[in-house]
């Protein structure tokens, strides 16, 4: 294989620009061919940052009660959160809620409606990212089963599942995760990568052409040491992605080496505190709350865009703007980036 474009790249903090302004919890951000940015937002809606730098955010126009808590901790565990996002086929935005434990689809002004809010008779649960395949299937993790996911940080617990929407509805694919949280196809679609955040690894599971997922395997280290959120390809096959509280952002090699690109959080006695406390399984909001660097608290979401993908756009649960910077190649285009 050829030499790998990310030896010897490091994100300098220096050259980071930012995009957006007064965001709330810019947690997931897609990007578009155009410049155009969309990001999730805990006013239940989404932010479009146009590529003038002109923004307006775009609210669910929808008949349910959509709760909002001025409570920083509650703000992360009440009411309506859209937290993973994804372009359908139409354009129509689909929205994993974290809040509302649904899988929803908002049109461009607002209109919504719930796609899935049950799987197997029973409600799905902390409903965290949906994907879309080549094949326009939808693929959604659910965290947990409780319903304050601060809960749910444990080192103890793996109810978390991944489902795939199909023409045969929705249904679980694979199950018994530690907090499930992003997941990424390879280039090829061969390959499920999964996010399992307090197991703090990556699993991966072969895609058969039905959906259904086999030989699953740790891909990377069996630890990171840290809490992984989300992730995101390249061009080469190299795995990037986020670890949240202490706001590092990594690469995976395609032979699974783990690279540190980005380090936001300096061994703080805060990170070090609430990875001692997960050991112990003694994590509490406060704990959590006092992590966080300062480019973008609690790093949650790597995204590849502008017109050659080369601008790596960075979300986070606690910022209020997206850093971004220029990645030494592209990045691997999303279903969204074919679409007509």
């Amino acid at each position: 294989m050829s030499a790998n474009p990310i030896d010897g790249f490091q994100i300098d903090p220096a050259s980071l620009q930012y995009a957006g302004q007064d965001l709330q919890r810019p947690e997931c951000i897609l990007a578009e061919r155009n410049g155009s940015l969309w990001s999730a937002d805990a006013r239940g809606g989404v932010m479009h940052i146009r590529p003038d730098g002109s923004q307006a955010l775009i609210t669910q126009n929808i008949k349910d009660d959509f709760a909002t808590s001025e409570n920083e901790a509650d703000r992360f565990t009440q009411g309506t959160l859209p937290n993973g996002l994804a372009f359908a086929q139409s354009g129509d935005i689909l929205i994993a809620n974290f809040g509302t434990d649904r899988l929803e689809i908002m049109t461009r002004s607002g209109e919504s409606r719930v796609l899935h809010d049950q799987i197997n008779g029973r409600a799905i649960g902390k409903v965290n990212f949906v994907l879309r395949d080549s094949k326009g299937r939808m693929w959604l993790t659910v965290s947990t089963t409780i319903p304050n996911w601060m809960q749910a940080v444990s080192p103890n617990l793996a109810d978390g599942f991944v489902a795939l929407a199909d023409e045969n509805g929705l249904r679980i694919v694979a199950e018994g995760f530690a907090f499930t949280n992003e997941i990424r196809l390879d280039a090829k679609e061969e390959w499920l990568y999964v996010v399992e955040t307090t197991g703090m690894r990556i699993t991966r599971l072969r895609v058969a052409p039905d959906g259904s997922l086999t030989d699953r395997e740790i891909f990377g280290p069996q630890s990171h040491g840290s809490f992984i959120d989300g992730i995101a390809f390249d061009s080469f096959g190299n795995l990037w992605g986020t670890h949240i509280f202490t706001d590092h952002i990594f690469a995976l090699t395609p032979e699974g080496d783990l690279r540190i690109l980005l380090d936001d959080d300096h061994g703080s006695a805060e990170g070090k505190a609430l990875l001692a406390a997960f050991k112990q399984d003694a994590v509490t909001p406060e704990l959590q709350l006092a992590c966080g660097g300062e480019i973008a608290p609690w790093m949650a979401s790597v995204t590849f865009g502008g017109p050659d993908l080369r601008t790596v756009y960075i979300g986070s649960l606690r910022g209020t703007s997206i850093p971004y910077f220029r990645s030494p190649l592209a990045g691997l285009p999303m279903a969204h980036w074919h679409d007509v």
